[in-house]
């Protein structure tokens, strides 16, 4: 296994990060148990949860997955192991405590928010369902103001009040810091515009610098490549990328209109950032061109992120033993330079296919 320095730190993570997004929606307490003593066995060393995991949100399931990681913990007592990294979410957020879950059912959204008394709530309760002192890597799961998120495109400007300042935000990343309840602080579902703005906001006030960026990247939507791959090189605000496979679009088992038993995007149709026509076509050209180089699509899917050099570490999921040991086993895979061409070729035919 490959290890990446995250930011500045004297942190070094797997390039291989276990993601756990479906723990305790479509995978049990036993099966995440041993998904997480597999990839240990595997060299993986960092592990990827967050406060509103599974997904999708309920308010019966809301921090399972947290505490299915804390009952791995204190059963096997391998803290000092892994760096685990949560995430603590922004404005909107149904979480009790921070809402009433009333949006699932009417659209409406509450006022939770990144307060400092949001987030302290929100980081105590991690703590506890994950049964440690500490947190190696806390992020916010998304920023507090409006922007464009999760699949959201034709970005319009609007004029907010009550956001929280980033600098806000810093100042209790800092306070928990010195505390010991988190180690480092990173970022997720941001732009190039936050990124900045957290990096100056550190420099000017002598506030903790961000050490990541966990945003999506895969095949199908490389556009952290347009605005974020320079500062993560020139800033050292690597990329965790989440969403490799595409919510297992580039695996191909979607291909023709399939519905496979069990699969996500089957059990839950809300998910369709990469179900257009555009995203469709070149799922389609990219498992083609995998099999012609007699390569399984997920593994060249998720090789190619491995590659990049930007990436800090490649969140991966999986809901069976089988995936997860094939997903990892592609972190060896290394892509001959003509069918990176051919990538890239496809890519220029197919531009922003999930947009």
């Amino acid at each position: 296994m490959q290890f990446r320095r995250l930011g500045r730190t004297d942190i070094r993570v797997s390039l291989t990060c276990l993601g756990s997004m479906t723990w305790g929606e479509q995978t049990t307490e036993a099966e995440a148990h041993a998904q997480l003593d597999y990839a240990l066995e595997r060299g993986i060393n960092f592990i990827d949860t967050a406060e509103m995991y599974p997904v999708p949100p309920k308010a019966e399931t809301q921090g399972r997955t947290e505490s299915y990681i804390g009952s791995w913990l204190k059963a096997r007592g391998k803290r000092d192991k892994i760096i685990l990294a949560s995430k603590v979410a922004g404005r909107g957020y149904p979480g009790p405590g921070r809402g009433d879950f009333a949006w699932l059912r009417n659209n409406t959204v509450p006022a939770s928010d990144l307060t400092p008394k949001q987030i302290r709530y929100a980081v105590e309760h991690s703590l506890k369902r994950l049964n440690t002192d500490y947190i190696d890597l806390y992020q916010t799961h998304w920023p507090d103001r409006q922007t464009n998120t999760f699949g959201q495109a034709n970005y319009t400007h609007v004029e907010e009040t009550g956001i929280v300042a980033i600098a806000e935000i810093l100042d209790t990343m800092a306070a928990l810091t010195r505390e010991g309840k988190i180690r480092h602080f990173g970022v997720s579902n941001e732009t190039p515009w936050g990124v900045m703005h957290h990096l100056h906001q550190s420099e000017a006030k002598g506030l903790p610098r961000i050490v990541s960026i966990q945003n999506p990247y895969n095949l199908l939507n490389r556009s952290f490549e347009l605005g974020l791959a320079e500062p993560a090189h020139r800033e050292d605000v690597g990329l965790l990328a989440y969403s490799p496979l595409a919510m297992g679009v580039l695996s191909g088992k979607y291909l023709n209109g399939a519905k496979p038993e069990g699969a996500r995007l089957t059990l839950f149709s809300r998910f369709t950032r990469y179900s257009n026509p555009q995203a469709e076509r070149a799922a389609a050209r990219y498992v083609a061109l995998a099999r012609q180089h007699g390569l399984d699509p997920a593994q060249m899917a998720l090789a190619f992120v491995y590659s990049r050099p930007f990436v800090t570490a490649n969140i991966i999921g999986a809901t069976s033993m089988e995936q997860l040991k094939s997903n990892i086993d592609a972190a060896d895979l290394t892509l001959p330079a003509d069918l990176l061409a051919a990538i890239e070729a496809i890519h220029r035919d197919q531009p922003n296919p999930c947009a």
